[in-house]
């Protein structure tokens, strides 16, 4: 994908804006970096629901994948809007009501457990990503704002890796919590009355797990809320709807936009398939729990990563990491389907090493010197995260048509692919 890297000049529609004031609030970092923990482990916690769900309710890897297509879906509908409550708000106390929405949607699945009902599992998911998207634009710019903008990467990157450490810790306390079934009992030996009262028994353990989630929730929005006036020196450039979506003209951001729906797309492809991958006996052979333990490997590898990376990206260029990174998580998929055993399924796993800088990095080399457009440009990013949604979805249908996950991994590859060529394109400052 050749795109040529424009200038500004006086005549330029788009013009890059000068670096935006960095906003003082010294100590509110570490409270960002607590959002960013928490929103990244309920996220991750889709990992283990999926292969839950998938044997209750006895669905195909398409029908699974509507489980990430919810979730998801919630950042193409909600994203713009937050963005504007973000911006007539203020950042802490958008930060709660985001907060608020999540734990709303963790009651939720109270509901659908006595109800034993699919859908309304979907719709539990879909209010709680809501919350999840308004917490999302809060944090990316406001980590952004916090600190000189020569250390823009490093700090977002480093941000990002208490998104990872949450994303490695829920998957290994949720998949004790939620995965494992009744003894020599699944639900496709079952049917009308008892198949029922299976479901809702078994999905109470989901039940229960976000129920002790709907309350730390609540403290954490009591402790924002506390916060709320904080800040010094924010400011929003109001604009219509249409302001955000004007930000994709340009070239790097627009270029930046489809990267984050393809990066999200892919890391969310795999991470979904990942207990189902794991126990297939050409692969690893694993029980269900056990698999589901193995995630915590995927995204503990992001956490490593984003460690190290906050530290590399301070010397070298970020593009140029960005194209590495996506070279290396390619390698390790042709790697891992056309091999076997253990060297397949650690191929895989590893693949969370790689993705660990992606989002950080492309993120901010998207949207530097976008200045007081920050949340228009959060905003849009956020609404590209809906890749987390589309590419799942697609992959699952090619898992039913060729019936093989190694098949499947080829959409993820591609994604890959077209990342690495942001970071050669990006590879110096905009």
């Amino acid at each position: 994908m050749a795109i040529a890297p424009g200038v500004a000049t006086s005549t330029d529609s788009n013009p890059i804006e000068d670096e935006g004031a960095q906003i003082n609030a010294p100590g509110l970092n570490y409270f960002v970096f607590a959002l960013f923990f928490i929103f990244g482990g309920i996220t991750s916690l889709n990992d283990v629901i999926l292969p839950k769900l998938k044997e209750l309710f006895t669905l195909n890897y398409t029908q699974a994948m509507l489980i990430q297509f919810c979730f998801f879906t919630a950042y193409l509908v909600i994203g713009i809007p937050g963005a504007q409550l973000v911006k007539r708000i203020g950042y802490m106390r958008g930060a709660v009501v985001g907060l608020l929405t999540m734990m709303a949607g963790c009651l939720l699945f109270i509901p659908a457990s006595q109800t034993a009902t699919y859908g309304l599992f979907l719709f539990a998911l879909f209010v709680l990503a809501s919350g999840v998207v308004v917490v999302q634009v809060v944090t990316n710019p406001l980590i952004s704002l916090l600190g000189p903008q020569k250390t823009v990467h490093s700090r977002l990157t480093f941000a990002q890796a208490f998104n990872s450490l949450g994303t490695t810790i829920f998957p290994r306390v949720g998949s004790t919590l939620i995965l494992g079934g009744l003894a020599g009992v699944t639900a496709a030996e079952l049917s009308g009355a008892e198949l029922d009262a299976y479901r809702t028994a078994e999905s109470q353990a989901i039940v229960n797990t976000y129920i002790g989630l709907a309350i730390a929730l609540a403290v954490i929005a009591a402790v924002v809320w506390s916060f709320r006036n904080r800040l010094q020196g924010e400011k929003h450039e109001q604009s219509s709807l249409s302001g955000g979506f004007a930000l994709l003209k340009r070239p790097r951001f627009g270029y930046g936009a489809l990267c984050i729906f393809l990066y999200v797309g892919a890391e969310v492809a795999i991470g979904s398939l990942i207990v189902n991958y794991l126990m297939q006996e050409g692969v690893m052979g694993l029980e269900e729990q056990a698999a589901g333990k193995m995630i915590a490997y995927y995204w503990g590898g992001a956490l490593v990563g984003r460690l190290i990376g906050s530290g590399l990206l301070r010397v070298f260029s970020p593009g140029l990491i960005l194209a590495t990174v996506a070279a290396g998580a390619i390698t390790l998929l042709a790697i891992s389907t056309n091999t076997t055993g253990a060297t397949s399924g650690y191929c895989l796993l590893a693949i969370g090493l790689m993705n660990s800088i992606m989002f950080p990095t492309i993120f901010s080399l998207a949207c530097e010197k976008l200045g007081t457009k920050a949340a228009d440009g959060s905003g849009i990013i956020n609404i590209a995260i809906f890749g987390g949604a589309v590419i799942p979805l697609f992959t699952g249908m090619l898992a039913d048509a060729s019936g093989s996950l190694a098949t499947a991994m080829i959409l993820p590859a591609i994604c890959y692919a077209i990342i690495a060529g942001f970071g050669i394109f990006a590879r110096n400052p905009a």
